[in-house]
Formats: structure tokens, C-alpha cells, sequence
């Protein structure tokens, strides 16, 4: 019985997943890749106040604009995620702290007791957030749907000048791909 009822929601989860993966890549098909607006102006995402739920520290993405930024939006149920977020630990095993890696959780349902266990569970070091719902709806508006398909492990790679763009592609990248699209820079 209680196999019955697990294999019905893993079923019901991967139909949704699927579900939200074809309307966000059909609806989202020209999500944007590259740069901060002509302007000048940052995005509203890039000055949210966040709270490093490790520390209790609150910073923007704009605080660290000098340096490289990777924005990783993830939900902690997700193994896609998670097996992105042990590539991240490798490329900072390799280059140390040349580059900001940021954590977000896009999932409302998660809050940061869940995240904290997570980090410490997995040993990860770098800054884990919970996204304000404003900060979500900011990203959704720059970067279409895709941008919290946590299945999909999307990353946003924020230049030394604070342009940025989504990298490509779908699922986890490795530390050697990482610090290719680093090189390749926005």
C-alpha cells in the first residue's frame, strides 16, 4: 500500500515537472541571455536584500559587483540541483574564492531550516538564500519561466561589471564547463 501511494506521486511529480518543462521551454522559448538593460539601471533582482540563511548576514547580488557572480536558483528536493551544487564545491575546490557563488531557493514551499539542513548535510560553503517572492517574480520577468525549473539547474553568470547572462543548456554542469562559461565571460 504505502509502495502504491510513493510510486503515484513520484508518477504525479514527474507529470507536473514534465508539464511545467514543455510550457515553460514552449512559452519561454526566447527567454533572454545576455545583459543588464541599456539604462544603466540594474535589475530589481541584482538589489534585493537577502539573508544568508548560513550566517544571518543579508547582502544584494549588486554588493559584490568587481567580481564574477554565479546565481544558481534551486529547490532542495531537486537531485538535478543538488548534483549541481557538488559541481560548484569542485570548481571552488580548484579556483578558491574568485568567483561569488550564490544559492537561491525558488520554491515557496521550502524555507530556510530546510536549506540550512541542506548545506550542512552536503558541506557547501557559499551563500544559500531564500528568494523573496518579489525576487522570483524579478528573475521570471528577465529570464521567462525557465529561470525556476529547478529540474533544469539553471545558472545566471554575473560579469565583474554586473552584466549577466543565463548559460545555456539544461541539468548540471561540470567545474570545466563552469570555468569555461566564466572565461567566455557575458
Amino acid at each position: 500500500m504505502k509502495n502504491n501511494i510513493l510510486i503515484r506521486v513520484v508518477v504525479g511529480i514527474i507529470i507536473i515537472v514534465g508539464i511545467f518543462i514543455f510550457s515553460a521551454n514552449f512559452k519561454n522559448s526566447g527567454d533572454q541571455q545576455s545583459s543588464a538593460t541599456n539604462s544603466g539601471q540594474s535589475p530589481a533582482w541584482m538589489n534585493t536584500n537577502l539573508k544568508d540563511v548560513s550566517t544571518g548576514n543579508t547582502f544584494k547580488i549588486s554588493d559584490f559587483k568587481g567580481k564574477p557572480i554565479l546565481l544558481e536558483s534551486f529547490a532542495v528536493w531537486c537531485p538535478t540541483c543538488t548534483k549541481q551544487q557538488k559541481e560548484i564545491k569542485k570548481l571552488h575546490e580548484e579556483i578558491g574564492d574568485s568567483i561569488i557563488s550564490i544559492s537561491l531557493d525558488t520554491d515557496p514551499n521550502e524555507d530556510e531550516s530546510k536549506i540550512l539542513e541542506h548545506i550542512q548535510k552536503n558541506g557547501f560553503e557559499w551563500r544559500y538564500a531564500v528568494s523573496p517572492i518579489e525576487m522570483t517574480q524579478s528573475l521570471r520577468d528577465q529570464f521567462g519561466n525557465s529561470i525556476i525549473n529547478a529540474p533544469g539547474a539553471p545558472v545566471v553568470l554575473i560579469c565583474e561589471d554586473q552584466s549577466f547572462r543565463k548559460l545555456e543548456g539544461f541539468g548540471a554542469r561540470d567545474p570545466d564547463k563552469l570555468k569555461e562559461e566564466i572565461e567566455r565571460g557575458c
